[in-house]
Order: structure tokens, then C-alpha cells, then sequence
């Protein structure tokens, strides 16, 4: 689409979610059992992932006291099993920014639908459905300059389904594999490929079906 300056709109929008990935991010409670949390503030650097986090949510509170969080990728096809869990939180009481939205609830795994598969390296446990899976270890916590918090976190350990990765490689095939994309409160693939990189390392293979 072209579009001259003539038709452009100043506005306010009320988010700026233009397009980010939806994660499940997993954490342990202090009696064992796992939160699980959909997420949408995210950025990677090498083996950093960078997540932004509401102050005041149970994610958070478990993070300060146990860094281990599996950060796991659902597709597109897994909204509605995202958006179940979408306004519980496992904090109780409900803290007080929630409370006129949230209800407390302590197995997201059953409320989602989703299936807790143990993790490697780290207590939380992974989800079984995300087809990309990331075992971390955060590092750092540190106060946004609003109600929220930026959270850093090194990777320990990938897991990929062996759909999305071609054979004999170490790559994840973006073409045999969709996250599902988050943009401005609705849920989407990210449609067809239009081009690559010259130094993409999975374009010259085939992809797989």
C-alpha cells in the first residue's frame, strides 16, 4: 500500500502492541507448582531475551525469589487456549491493579489446556504444545519508569520440534513454523514469506511439509 503524507492521522492509541510475539512464560511457585502467564513484551540479543512484565504480577514475584523461567512460543491455531489464561493471575489476593478484570487461578495448566513438560535445566516446566521452547535463567530485574519491570534473562537450553528444523542443522526454519503475533490486541500468523536475508541461514533449504 502506498500512502502519501496528505492521509496520514495524528491519534492516540491506547496500546502500541504493533506486532509482537506471544509467549507462555512458566515459573515456579514457592510450593513447587508452576504459574504459567501470557506475555507479549519481548526482544533478543544473542543469548539474551529481554521481557517486559507488569509490576505487581505473581510472574514477577516468583522471578525475584526463583530465576528459573521457561519461555515458550505457542502457534497461531493455540489462541483461545492463550486468551483462557489471559486474565487470571496466580498471585492471591488478587493485587489490587487486577482486581476489577483478573480472577486467581492456581493450574493454568488445566484452565488453558495446556501440558506442563519437564524442563532440563530449570524448575519450571516447559509447555508441551509450543513447538519453540526456551529454558533461562534471569539475571537482572530492573524497574521500568511505568508500572513495570524489565527482566533479563540468558538462555540455557533451546528445544525445537523436529518440524521446524531442518535436518542435520542447528536452525529454526521460519517457514515450516508461525508464532503467533500479537497486534493491537488481536492474534495473528505472519502470513507469507516475502524475502530473506543474504546470510539467512535456512533459506537454501527445502522446506519441510
Amino acid at each position: 500500500m502506498t500512502v502519501s503524507t496528505s492521509e496520514h492521522l495524528t491519534i492516540s492509541p491506547r496500546v502500541l502492541y504493533v506486532g509482537t510475539p506471544v509467549m507462555l512464560l512458566s515459573t515456579s511457585n514457592s510450593d513447587g507448582t508452576a504459574n504459567l502467564s501470557p506475555a507479549s513484551s519481548y526482544w533478543a540479543l544473542g543469548q539474551m531475551l529481554t521481557l517486559g512484565l507488569l509490576s505487581g504480577g505473581h510472574t514477577l514475584a516468583n522471578l525475584h525469589e526463583r530465576p528459573g523461567l521457561t519461555v515458550n512460543f505457542p502457534s497461531p491455531q493455540h489462541w483461545r487456549a492463550v486468551e483462557a489464561i489471559a486474565d487470571t493471575t496466580g498471585a492471591l489476593p488478587v493485587p489490587e491493579p487486577k482486581s476489577g478484570r483478573y480472577q486467581h487461578v492456581s493450574d493454568k495448566f488445566s484452565l488453558s489446556g495446556f501440558t506442563p513438560l519437564p524442563s532440563e535445566l530449570v524448575g519450571p516446566p516447559r509447555v508441551a504444545e509450543c513447538a519453540l521452547q526456551f529454558e533461562t535463567t534471569v539475571q537482572r530485574i530492573t524497574p521500568g519508569i511505568g508500572d513495570y519491570h524489565i527482566v533479563e534473562a540468558t538462555v540455557q537450553r533451546v528445544h525445537a520440534h523436529a518440524d521446524i528444523v531442518p535436518d542435520g542443522t542447528q536452525h529454526i526454519d521460519p517457514r515450516s513454523w508461525q508464532p503467533m503475533i500479537y497486534s493491537f490486541r488481536h492474534y495473528f500468523g505472519i502470513g507469507s514469506e516475502h524475502g530473506h536475508r543474504p546470510n539467512s541461514e535456512t533459506a537454501r533449504f527445502p522446506t519441510k511439509s
